[in-house]
């Protein structure tokens, strides 16, 4: 593993930092090793502490994943958040919102591998549209993350205001997710095809949503004309 220089760094290290050093080195294994290459023990070397110093901050191992993956949804959120309020129009900005969905995914594996873990982790719903990933306690009491599904709902509820023949945006919204997520998740995995003729994973996004889309729209025009 390569050595980081951080805020749990042995020389610059200080314990009023221990909660935030913890949460990164979390963060930095999953990275590199995977959600289940990394124990409590490993995080508490990294940052040169005892196991026991950990328990201040968190209950387990869990816990401090569960942290990690809080911190992942309000950091998305803020990113699809400042995309959708940039300039350009409706559609230029869902477009940006999609590539500052896989930039996040590809910058931050820490984060992503955590967020969409296959077993939620402390037993919280954490996750895009669950009460995890805009509620959650802690010493200080109930905190809030932003939540980057209210943001795609409302993207596309701007974009297409027309609707789509009494679909739910938000059952769009959730395809939508599931697009960009298996998109990043063979991106991440080197199993996204590429070659000649071959769009990058930008470019597969933007064609894969709008032709999601414009055939939900289709399908309310059909509707419209019988």
């Amino acid at each position: 593993m390569r050595h980081w220089r951080g805020p749990f760094d042995r020389q610059g290290y200080h314990h009023g930092n221990l909660k935030e050093a913890l949460i990164e080195a979390a963060q930095r294994f999953i990275a590199e090793r995977g959600l289940g290459g990394f124990t409590l023990a490993d995080a508490a070397k990294l940052v040169g502490v005892t196991p026991a110093a950990l328990y201040r901050h968190f209950r387990g191992r869990e816990a401090l994943v569960a942290e990690v993956a809080f911190r992942g949804f309000d950091e998305l959120a803020k990113r699809l958040g400042k995309a959708l309020q940039s300039e350009g129009t409706a559609l230029e900005r869902f477009t940006r919102m999609g590539e500052a969905y896989l930039a996040f995914a590809e910058q931050e594996p820490g984060f992503y591998a955590a967020m969409f873990s296959a077993k939620p982790v402390d037993g919280a719903d954490c996750g895009p549209w669950g009460k995890g990933a805009s509620e959650k306690s802690g010493p200080e009491g109930p905190r809030t993350a932003g939540n980057a599904f209210d943001y795609l709902v409302q993207a596309l509820s701007t974009t297409f205001p027309e609707g789509f023949q009494g679909v739910d945006a938000r059952f769009i919204a959730i395809e939508v997710w599931a697009l960009s997520h298996g998109i990043a998740t063979l991106d991440a995995a080197g199993q996204l095809p590429k070659g000649p003729g071959l769009p990058d994973k930008y470019e597969l996004l933007r064609a894969g949503v709008l032709a999601l889309v414009h055939g939900a729209l289709k399908g309310k025009a059909q509707t419209a004309g019988r």
